[in-house]
């Protein structure tokens, strides 16, 4: 797909996977939209871009049709729209200080997965108004981010891998449904990326973590996450599906 002034979305785009994609769908050409429940680091962000930073909840109905309102006079109607915000706190079902915090659990749904969701059938709703690009009809290509957690969810993640594997089985439904608009629905399942939520750990505890990647042994970078959201934006045979980022590694119990 062609994105030179193009319209496109970022979620999460503040920092981390969210921020580089951002860039590198710049780098191509396309007018970006930054979204972030920070609207300080959106702004950071699409300022180094020229784009549109917006601070956004994702999880909040008014707050995502107000972004779209502004980001579709600004910049147009997406053909782009890449989810990357979400949260991961941790707690366990039963922990020391009783069961898991219902309104916790809630909360990461609310944010991982109807946050997802909320964003993929606003944005989904504007592209069936754009005139296709292709040969095939396609209009649009709508990328979620899931995690290997949701295949593998370790001791303390009963939320975070709930919320990502919900994500995951949102693709292919979503997927054919908005088939007859040409509207492709993928998802990514990143394993452990170099975002500052990791490279904030200790040096001891990171150098643990990457020794468990089969190969390449370390974290992967930001970028290569854009590069994989860049590769589906541009084969249109890549629909209903989700593609592990995570160099073979499979998570432990803990």
């Amino acid at each position: 797909m062609n994105l030179t002034d193009a319209a496109v979305v970022v979620t999460g785009g503040g920092s981390g996977m969210g921020a580089a994609t951002a860039k590198g769908l710049a780098a191509r050409g396309a007018r970006v939209a930054v979204l972030d429940l920070d609207g300080d680091a959106a702004s950071r962000t699409a300022k180094e871009i020229n784009g549109l930073g917006l601070a956004v909840d994702v999880s909040d109905d008014a707050s995502v049709q107000q972004a779209f309102e502004a980001l579709v006079q600004n910049l147009g109607i997406p053909r782009v729209v890449v989810s990357c915000a979400g949260i991961a706190p941790a707690s366990r079902v039963v922990g020391r200080e009783g069961p898991h915090p219902l309104d916790l659990f809630q909360r990461v749904i609310n944010v991982n997965l109807v946050g997802t969701f909320n964003v993929l059938r606003v944005a989904a709703t504007q592209m069936t108004a754009l005139e296709p690009v292709s040969e095939s009809g396609q209009r649009g290509v709508i990328i979620n981010t899931a995690s290997v957690a949701a295949f593998e969810g370790q001791i303390g993640q009963a939320a975070y891998a709930s919320s990502k594997g919900g994500v995951v089985a949102l693709t292919l439904p979503a997927a054919r449904e908005l088939a007859r608009f040409g509207i492709r629905v993928m998802t990514i399942a990143p394993g452990l990326i170099g975002t500052p939520m990791l490279l904030n750990m200790p040096d001891d505890v990171q150098a643990s973590l990457a020794t468990q990647v089969p190969f390449p042994q370390r974290f992967g970078a930001p970028e290569e996450f854009t590069d994989l959201v860049l590769h589906i934006v541009d084969n249109e045979m890549l629909n209903g599906d989700v593609i592990r980022l995570d160099g073979a590694i499979r998570l432990a119990p803990k």
